[in-house]
């Protein structure tokens, strides 16, 4: 059983990673849709769709469809596209799936959430980070009884704090911060959970730290390198439990610190630094030589994951867990915090 899906847009993100994930997904591709109509044209020869259009208004009037696909970008202003794209997909009876930065602001969250309450219809964000497989699997850890809970949660990622005069959207480097912050901050919530406050401090340079406490009682750094050399590694992942750590590194590269301690003999009378096997640490990375589907990017950077997950969703008609509205109103809320100038207190969430 598949979905009957339009898609409106035809660039190139779409084209190298969220059109080609239709051949894993229960997902038939019935109509393209592009301002530009040799741009719908080619790209629905190319992926198989039936028919292309130029005004997505007239696709949901004349197609029977059940969901949309909507990869566009932003206004001239710098907001994102897709909040009224959704709204007139979901008030024409369809599910949407849009790629992040889902808005500009928690009140269009709140305003697409509104409508999927109207029409019993839902939206999914592509947080790719969230899907990730090394991060699903960091999550199921983090939840066993062994880990004994999160108390502290570190992230590193390569990001731009924009300065006191970069601050409104129109200026690129606030754009820039608003389509990048989504990823570290939907690990964040996926992993963490809700954030109840944030303050941040910000280099010289446009790096920064910020210290988080989430609602649950647990503690976070969000480290950003701007300034780091291109080709290192990109981002880290530390999630800290109660005699147990778990890391991912560069996404792709998981390491799990299981219980146990190092060699035997008590504190400067050990002389083995081998410890049991049973405590040793776990180690998992993806194998290069086979042309497994784990190891192309359309699944290690969790594209094919966000997709399958959309499609199952609207096939039981049952709203999603990860990558929903309430989890990016989570992601601009944290956004909406970066206004405020560095060192101050930001509420999130209420305790």
């Amino acid at each position: 059983m598949h979905i009957r899906a339009g898609f409106i847009g035809c660039g190139g993100h779409a084209f190298r990673n969220v059109y080609p994930t239709f051949k894993f997904a229960p997902v038939d591709l019935i109509a393209t849709c592009d301002l530009v109509e040799e741009r719908a044209r080619d790209f629905a020869r190319t992926f198989g769709a039936l028919r292309s259009y130029t005004d997505h208004h007239e696709m949901l009037e004349k197609e029977e469809l059940d969901a949309v696909f909507v990869v566009t970008g932003y206004d001239e202003n710098n907001r994102p596209l897709y909040p009224p794209l959704a709204i007139d997909c979901m008030r024409a009876g369809c599910h949407v799936w849009i790629e992040k930065p889902p808005a500009a602001s928690v009140a269009e969250i709140e305003e697409m959430m509104a409508v999927e309450e109207q029409t019993d219809r839902f939206v999914l964000v592509g947080l790719k980070k969230s899907f990730f497989p090394a991060i699903q699997r960091m999550k199921e850890i983090t939840e066993r009884e062994e880990f004994g809970g999160i108390s502290s949660l570190y992230l590193k990622y390569p990001q731009y704090i924009p300065d006191e005069t970069e601050k409104d959207l129109a200026t690129g480097r606030m754009r820039g911060f608003l389509d990048h912050i989504v990823h570290p901050g939907s690990i964040i919530d996926y992993i963490g959970g809700k954030l109840a406050h944030l303050s941040y401090e910000r280099s010289d340079n446009g790096g920064g730290i910020v210290s988080m406490k989430f609602m649950s009682g647990a503690t976070g750094v969000l480290h950003f390198t701007h300034g780091r050399s291109g080709t290192g590694p990109l981002e880290r992942v530390e999630v800290i439990g109660n005699g147990a750590n778990v890391i991912v590194d560069n996404g792709v590269k998981l390491t799990y610190y299981r219980p146990g301690s190092r060699g035997k003999g008590g504190y400067g009378r050990a002389t083995n630094f081998m410890g049991d096997d049973a405590d040793a640490p776990i180690f998992w990375e993806p194998e290069w030589s086979l042309g497994q589907l784990y190891n192309k990017q359309i699944f290690l950077l969790g594209y094919a994951f966000e997709v399958i997950e959309f499609a199952e969703c609207v096939l039981a008609n049952r709203k999603p867990t990860r990558g929903n509205l309430e989890s990016a109103r989570e992601l601009m809320k944290m956004y909406e915090a970066f206004k405020h100038p560095p060192g101050e207190k930001i509420v999130i969430n209420a305790v």
